[in-house]
């Protein structure tokens, strides 16, 4: 497959031009990538009014996922997130979104952004902060309460810990309500690639955002917004403006070019290479699980050990850490490793070397679940002053801005909301000391 952003920066870089234009490195090596990092010059294209190298890209990029449509990202998922929730609110004329309550602190932002509403729905039962699985029934019940469809209805699938959604089945209640799905797929762009495809566009979501940098051999920052097929012609066309109300005008050629170089990868032989992969980690938590270990049930190309009582996630991310392996996440419950082709053999029997045999049986798990009376709006708490305040003096305050860390960037309440006994809580049970509320 033809890599034309790629090949038009290796070739800047070689012919020796004079840069009077921006970058201010001119091209001189500080970091060794600077005769790569180029601007919008002529014959670059521009990605929001792409016309040349980068729609042709992006047009490649659209047939390996099988989309009606795929754009990048330089800002991440995060610019895609925003982008498909403003598409959603265009097309509809609603500002209210249905929403699974594990959201990206990315998906509050742009709540704040576009002044939405949102109607969260909750799991059953929580064991992590992380997962909130949600059935059709649950989802059909949130649905038949509104007066009108929603703008769209969005889950996070795969979830941090690997958690995947029944988005076969919730897509069909999305659209016989008459409202769009919307996926946030960020660690899930190599899915598309799997015997069969598990990938969100080919299970029924209309919009979807993919982190090509998660698990895809991509420069951090580098994502797709993908449109569906079945989506609306009149939101294809509207996407670039989507994504450049919320992008930089100065987008990285370097991650720019390693989205190119990536369509090149994925159409040579990446399958089988993932096949193989995914083949290496069923044989991991195999034997992880003969080790006493209790795996999780997650997508392919995740592990996720539950911890045992006598030691936490963090501590057990400690012992990988003196052995040379870095995981992805951990927390008090949950150990989580990442692994794409990349990762070679070895390195998966280094971390099953390191973590050994479980040392007990894995604690009974079940989270309170914050759920906060809505004081304000989301938009109106995000732009109201603000103090910080130790998070065990916060109860009955209202959030102002989430403060959660990243990963895994999951709000236990959210701006606008009245803070509850439940989220004093768990503030407790994941470390989290200070929190943004208004100032009264």
């Amino acid at each position: 497959m033809n890599t034309p952003v790629a090949d038009f920066v290796q070739r800047y870089a070689k012919a020796g031009t004079a840069r009077l234009h921006m970058p201010g490195h001119k091209g001189r090596c500080f970091l060794g990538c600077e005769p790569w990092d180029i601007t919008e010059i002529h014959g670059a294209d521009a990605l929001y009014e792409a016309e040349g190298i980068l729609a042709e890209s992006e047009q490649n990029a659209a047939a390996l996922f099988g989309s009606q449509r795929t754009c990048y990202s330089t800002g991440g998922s995060s610019q895609c997130i925003r982008a498909m929730l403003y598409l959603a609110v265009a097309a509809s004329g609603s500002h209210t979104v249905v929403a699974a309550r594990n959201v990206h602190r990315a998906f509050v932002s742009a709540a704040a952004l576009l002044d939405l509403e949102i109607r969260w729905i909750w799991p059953e039962e929580s064991r992590s902060l992380c997962g909130c699985p949600i059935s059709p029934a649950q989802l059909e019940e949130a649905l038949g309460s509104l007066p009108e469809p929603p703008a769209a209805v969005y889950l996070t699938s795969p979830d941090y810990l690997g958690g995947m959604a029944e988005i076969p089945a919730l897509a069909q209640v999305c659209h016989q309500h008459g409202t769009l799905l919307l996926v946030d797929n960020a660690h899930g762009a190599y899915l598309r690639f799997l015997q069969p495809s598990l990938h969100p566009l080919d299970l029924g979501a209309d919009l979807c955002c993919d982190s090509a940098h998660k698990t895809l051999p991509v420069l951090t920052g580098g994502a797709y917004l993908h449109l569906s097929p079945a989506a609306p012609a009149r939101l294809a066309a509207m996407a670039k403006s989507a994504l450049g109300l919320f992008g930089s005008t100065s987008p990285s050629y370097l991650t720019l070019a390693s989205l190119d170089l990536c369509n090149r990868y994925l159409a040579e032989g990446y399958p089988q290479r993932l096949a193989e992969t995914v083949g290496r980690l069923k044989g991991l938590r195999e034997k992880l699980a003969a080790a006493g270990w209790q795996v999780e049930s997650s997508d392919p190309l995740r592990v996720t050990v539950a911890a045992p009582s006598e030691v936490t996630g963090q501590k057990l991310a400690q012992r990988l850490r003196r052995h040379g392996v870095e995981c992805e996440y951990a927390d008090r419950d949950f150990l989580v490793l990442m692994a794409t082709p990349e990762n070679t053999p070895e390195e998966l029997a280094r971390a099953a070397a390191a973590l050994g045999t479980c040392p007990g049986q894995p604690k009974p798990l079940r989270l309170p679940l914050a759920r906060g009376e809505q004081a304000c709006s989301i938009r109106q708490a995000a732009l109201s002053f603000r103090e910080t305040v130790a998070a065990a003096d916060s109860l009955g305050r209202i959030c102002g801005l989430p403060t959660v860390g990243c990963p895994p960037a999951i709000p236990i309440a959210v701006s606008g909301e009245r803070i509850a006994p439940e989220a004093l809580a768990l503030f407790e049970y994941y470390g989290i000391s200070q929190v943004e509320v208004l100032v009264e």
